[in-house]
């Protein structure tokens, strides 16, 4: 078996290649016409020099470009680097000289940015514009490709190649995560049954099975984002058709749903949930309703979705199979949860594990299910090969446990004595409060369950008698007041009051990544540069 990411979609424009693999705007193209760009595109990147082992980043938003683009590279077993589409002239300059990118594609619209850091990057041999002009001496996205073969004329490929993921940045720089792409394939693509935990044997399976029951799967988050990549692969593999937004916009998802009879609908946490639930309700500006009868799986991964949503989402879709699954671009999939009325956490996701992925304390020992013990989540199985250049942090990323080798992003759990785990966030953004732990997720499920709060982050706050006090940053809806004492009030009511924020901000605007996902970073910042609009007396927090 090669068990190789382009191989795998190649399976799926051999067996259905007349049906739709992507809708992108007004564009559409088949499983047929879509790998033929992508050869048309790897036969040019390799006439300049790209080929196995090398770095292509992709600098954009998403476009049907930018889909090819993934197709093609991992054609010539090269590497794409997810470049975030807004990304500083800095920001990108640290990323390809990071990740040692060979060729550069990107959209008009970023070329100021591109111009402006080619000659700080040497290695960086070339540049591919599309949707307007690029920098000097670049090539233009469709000339390219009507220069070159659409014939799929590849040597073999491998299980080995490298598949790259940048993190995100959500608490420092991005990092280059290496994956074999088997590997990832087993975590986050379906090569694993994510439900039974059972490897899939045949490379040909997830094309068969989609040829009878085709789904049309939405994805709403950037390309940038490990979640979305995989999404929108796994779809692949299973040919089913993907439906990409240029943006995220609430009502355009559902335009997007009612028109293309979206089956999956695949989403990040609150950030997206939140308004998409609130722009069903409104219905379309132009009145009517929005039909979102095709749907039968909602999906939220990589980002809380709160109590109060989680209510939301099941009174509006009865029907539709909603879960929240765990995982990140160092462990893959790490667990999934299907959410019921009757078994909503009010302290974070809970989700049956995965296979190998077990909790462990501050010693690297096994924490027994159901001891109530708080531990580090470590997944077991398939792994990265670890970060890009970076040894250090590739060893702090491993441990060994009874014998075997796992991988600890950092994230803190409870495991429970029925096997599933209870996610209480990251340890990076946990809050020390006079050696109490708050865990900033926990809080914020709280926080926006409060009628008025349409979006909260918590951060730790300096503080000269505990270390760190609580602090939150709020955006509250329109024609409502902050109102931090009823807050308070509230959230007294499930939280131990050490937990609750005595600093308040109110933004017009969450910090939040292009992703979706916590800007914890920005958040931080913010509270460094801003007085609290409201701040309540630490001793009553106690």
């Amino acid at each position: 078996m090669v068990l190789n990411v382009a191989d795998l979609v190649e399976h799926a424009v051999d067996t259905v290649p007349d049906r739709d693999a992507l809708v992108f705007g007004g564009s559409r193209a088949t499983y047929a016409q879509f790998e033929a760009r992508a050869n048309q595109l790897a036969h040019h990147l390799a006439r300049h020099g790209v080929g196995p082992g090398d770095h292509v980043a992709l600098y954009s938003p998403n476009a049907m470009e930018a889909a090819e683009t993934m197709f093609a590279v991992c054609k010539l077993r090269a590497a794409t680097i997810n470049v975030n589409f807004r990304s500083t002239e800095n920001e990108l300059r640290y990323v390809l000289r990071d990740s040692d990118a060979v060729a550069l594609i990107h959209p008009g619209s970023l070329t100021a940015n591109v111009a402006a850091v080619t000659a700080d990057c040497p290695q960086l041999r070339h540049v591919v514009t599309f949707e307007g002009e690029g920098p000097e001496g670049a090539a233009h996205y469709e000339e390219a490709l009507a220069a070159e073969s659409a014939e799929r004329d590849f040597p073999e490929r491998s299980p080995d190649d490298l598949f790259l993921i940048y993190t995100g940045g959500t608490t420092g720089r991005p990092k280059g995560v290496m994956w074999r792409q088997e590997d990832i394939w087993r975590v986050l693509g379906g090569g694993v049954d994510f439900m039974t935990g059972e490897p899939i044997q045949d490379e040909w399976h997830q094309a068969r099975s989609g040829v009878d029951s085709p789904l049309v799967r939405l994805v709403a988050a950037p390309l940038i984002h490990g979640q979305a990549q995989w999404v929108m692969f796994g779809g692949f593999f299973m040919g089913s058709t993907i439906v990409l937004m240029p943006k995220f916009d609430a009502h355009d998802i559902w335009r997007a749903i009612t028109t293309e009879r979206v089956q999956v609908l695949a989403i990040v946490g609150d950030a997206m949930a939140r308004p998409l639930i609130e722009a069903y309700r409104e219905g379309p500006p132009d009145g009517g309703k929005y039909d979102a009868s095709s749907l039968v799986a909602i999906s939220s991964t990589a980002a809380l979705m709160s109590p109060a949503v989680k209510r939301e989402y099941l009174d509006e879709f009865p029907n539709a199979l909603l879960t929240e699954a765990v995982g990140s671009s160092e462990t893959g999939f790490s667990g999934i949860g299907i959410i019921s009325k009757d078994a909503i956490e009010p302290r974070g996701p809970r989700v049956n594990s995965a296979r190998e992925a077990i909790v462990i304390d501050e010693y690297n020992q096994r924490i027994e299910p159901g001891s109530g013990q708080v531990g580090r989540l470590a997944r077991g199985g398939y792994l990265p090969r670890g970060y890009y250049k970076d040894p250090e942090k590739t060893a702090q990323l491993f441990v060994e446990v009874e014998g075997k080798r796992y991988t600890v992003p950092g994230d803190f759990a409870i495991p429970e004595a029925d096997g599933t785990f209870l996610l209480l966030g990251r340890g990076n953004t946990c809050i020390n409060t006079g050696g109490e732990k708050v865990y900033p997720e926990e809080v914020e499920g709280v926080l926006k369950a409060y009628p008025g709060v349409f979006d909260a982050l918590v951060v730790g706050v300096p503080d000269e008698r505990l270390g760190s006090r609580v602090g939150a940053i709020v955006q509250w809806r329109e024609g409502h007041e902050p109102d931090a004492a009823g807050l308070d009030v509230h959230g007294r009511t499930e939280l131990a009051g050490y937990k609750m924020p005595r600093s308040y901000w109110w933004v017009d605007q969450m910090p939040r990544l292009a992703t979706g996902k916590a800007d914890y970073t920005g958040a931080r910042r913010h509270t460094e540069e801003h007085s609290p609009s409201e701040q309540l007396p630490v001793a009553a927090g106690r």
